[in-house]
């Protein structure tokens, strides 16, 4: 015969269940604040009294400093030596005097066109060579009537503003012919009724430097309008403009004048240049600001929208505590910390934020306090050796 059920009291069911929940809620929450013990207690990695001695070990204190931007950086022609040139003249080109890469000089010839506007150019100053000799002539037979009492004063002062006129329209019509290219040699020629040679007008350069452009052939129709193609450029090579594009807060350490190195994939050392201008505007797009700097070109290393590496050295004092860039680690979500060295010959990782960078070192914003000892040269050798 079995046994009768024995219930079990209410009460101490109550209690059981109670410490059940009680339990299973402070297993439940003991495991975040064990995660953030694991992450600040100490490594359990512990080094040789050798390799300590082979470790740099720096005491976090507060440095004046002046920090170092490092962005990127397109290269451009220096828009104040450099320009394009337009054919001043209608018409089919008929030669090319220059190439690529050609060093020419201010008023040099770059190309010859055949074109009806020098005719016309140079019956205009024969027709106003003709008109001033004889506006010149008049006023001397004015002035032998005038003197002989056969004349009046006002048809005497007439012929003078007449000659006058005739003088300014002679300038005008060589300023059209030099306007057109023609030569010194050439409108001599046609001052002394020669034969005017050669009948073409010339495209020249308005600038000394090199042909960095070729825009024409042979045979191409030029036309003088607005919006035309420009034939050529040239570009004073000496000096090259680099656009830097600076973000956020660092605007404000970059300023006119401050020294500025551009970096060139494969050079060997970098190249000077200085910031010439900070725009006053925010690129809409990339939130950057653009910064001018105006860099030498030794060898002409520097090429149009060549993507290089500007560092520029600003002049703006600060403090804070600096850090060699070799006591910077980064974790398996690539974030900055750096190992804080303990009294027992321990270490512990620390979460930083970086600041401005100077040189070889690192500014730490935030993260590391005056007086904690931060290890430097050998932290690298510590990460790996800890997970090992």
């Amino acid at each position: 015969m079995s046994k009768p059920l024995i219930p079990f009291p209410r009460r101490a069911a109550c209690s059981v269940a109670a410490a059940a929940l009680l339990a299973l809620s402070a297993a439940c929450s003991s495991k975040p604040a064990e995660a953030d013990a694991a992450s600040q207690k100490p490594a359990a990695f512990r080094i040789t009294d050798e390799q300590r001695k082979r470790l740099t070990i720096i005491t976090a204190a507060k440095e004046n400093f002046r920090p170092v931007l490092e962005v990127t950086g397109t290269v451009a022609f220096d828009g104040d030596h450099s320009t394009q040139v337009l054919s001043p003249i209608t018409g089919p080109v008929t030669k090319i005097l220059v190439s690529l890469g050609a060093h020419v000089t201010e008023g040099q010839p770059l190309a010859l066109v055949s074109s009806p506007d020098f005719a016309a150019a140079v019956a205009s100053y024969r027709k106003a060579q003709a008109e001033e000799r004889n506006a010149n002539r008049i006023v001397k037979l004015n002035q032998q009537l005038f003197a002989n009492d056969a004349l009046a004063r006002a048809d005497l002062d007439q012929s003078i503003t007449d000659s006058v006129s005739a003088v300014a329209d002679l300038e005008a019509a060589v300023l059209a012919l030099r306007s057109l290219g023609v030569g010194e040699a050439t409108i001599a020629a046609i001052r002394d009724g020669k034969q005017a040679s050669p009948v073409e007008g010339a495209i020249v350069s308005p600038i000394t430097g090199t042909v960095v452009e070729k825009l024409i052939n042979p045979g191409e129709l030029m036309q003088v309008a607005v919006g035309a193609t420009p034939s050529f450029t040239i570009a004073d090579l000496s000096t090259m403009w680099v656009f830097a594009s600076v973000y956020g807060a660092d605007i404000g350490l970059v300023s006119a004048g401050e020294r500025v190195d551009v970096i060139v994939e494969g050079a060997a050392k970098p190249v000077e240049g200085r910031v010439d201008y900070v725009a006053p505007i925010v690129d809409p797009g990339t939130k950057a600001t653009s910064v001018r700097v105006v860099a030498q070109n030794p060898g002409q290393l520097l090429k149009r929208d060549l993507f290089v590496r500007v560092v520029i050295h600003s002049v703006n004092d600060l403090s804070g505590i600096l850090v060699p860039s070799a006591a910077v680690l980064r974790d398996d979500d690539n974030l900055p910390f750096v190992l804080i060295a303990g009294a027992d010959g321990s270490f512990l990782r620390r979460r930083v934020t970086l600041g401005h960078r100077m040189g070889d070192k690192y500014e730490i914003a935030t993260g590391v306090a005056v007086g904690e000892k931060v290890v430097g040269e050998g932290a690298l050798f510590i990460q790996f050796a800890e997970s090992q």
